[in-house]
């Protein structure tokens, strides 16, 4: 009677051996939410998470003069200690971005992280950081600074499934976008067109021209509608509201697609999480009589 065979232990994937996955790979899982196996996000990431919410309220609330008067040096202090934690997260990244089949290993790989516009945003953040008051530099090179500061929300996209979906349905339906668009800037230049030849006359310091008339019909086709220009002749008010009442439909255009687009974005990904269960589930270890 012949014995049972014994399948061969499996390696986990990272070149760990025996000894399980390497410190690389058990930090790019931590640090990568498409490789955490389990719902929410790592410890890791939370820690990340809470820290860029944390910082981007400091500097939304550093811009009021009222609170950081008085405060330079202790907003300057955080912004170093910022910088530091960033810069940590920023060279933890760059390692482990050898794990992540999209970079790659090696050198190459590390190349093709660092010029992601991820790894762009998050290098822009640190450089942010330790551009203090003291550093010497001009009110409006600071003023740049702390609104280049507010980049670090950015960095939350990496920890949403959400915009993984929304930027793949961008690039699903982008020529159908770009026709939006073009259709968009099309209607709108022949609405200025049309208000500057029925009410130029009547307002030549806003409709005298069709780059004067491009301001208003900006503003009425995106339904915004300022009220520091409009039409004041029958004309002008007649082809005004058939620019409004288009606009409306050139609006919901590209909203119609981008929400088509993202559903079946949402749905491919959860079929193939369907089928990806379904293929483990009937996988069943053999044995031989």
């Amino acid at each position: 009677m012949s014995e049972p065979s014994i399948a061969p232990r499996q390696v986990a994937h990272g070149g760990g051996g025996p000894r399980g996955p390497s410190l690389r790979r058990r930090l790019y899982v931590q640090l990568d939410p498409a490789a955490w196996p389990r719902r929410g996000l790592s410890p890791v990431n939370l820690v990340v998470f809470v820290t860029i919410v944390v910082t981007s309220i400091l500097a939304v609330i550093e811009t009021e003069p009222t609170i950081s008067a008085g405060r330079e040096g202790l907003f300057s202090a955080i912004e170093v200690v910022i910088g530091i934690f960033f810069s940590i997260e920023y060279i933890a990244r760059a390692w482990t971005a050898a794990e992540n089949p999209k970079y790659g290993p090696g050198l190459r790989g590390l190349l093709r992280y660092v010029r992601s516009p991820i790894a762009i945003i998050d290098l822009i953040s640190i450089v942010t950081s330790f551009a203090t008051p003291a550093a010497g530099l001009q009110p409006y090179l600071l003023r740049a600074f702390r609104v280049a500061r507010i980049l670090r929300i950015a960095k939350l996209g990496r920890m949403s499934n959400a915009m993984s979906y929304l930027i793949e349905a961008m690039m699903a339906r982008r020529y159908e976008l770009l026709f939006s668009l073009f259709v968009s800037l099309t209607f709108m230049v022949f609405s200025a067109s049309l208000l500057y030849f029925v009410e130029g006359p009547a307002q030549p310091e806003k409709f005298g021209s069709i780059p004067r008339a491009l301001w208003w019909a900006t503003a009425a086709l995106t339904t915004i509608g300022y009220g520091d220009v409009y039409p004041i002749t029958v004309l002008g008010r007649i082809f005004a509201a058939m620019s409004a009442i288009g606009g409306i439909g050139l609006v919901a255009m590209p909203t119609g697609i981008m929400a088509a687009a993202f559903s079946e974005a949402v749905q491919k990904h959860s079929r193939d999480l369907e089928q990806a269960k379904g293929g483990e589930g009937d996988a069943a270890p053999s044995t031989d009589p």
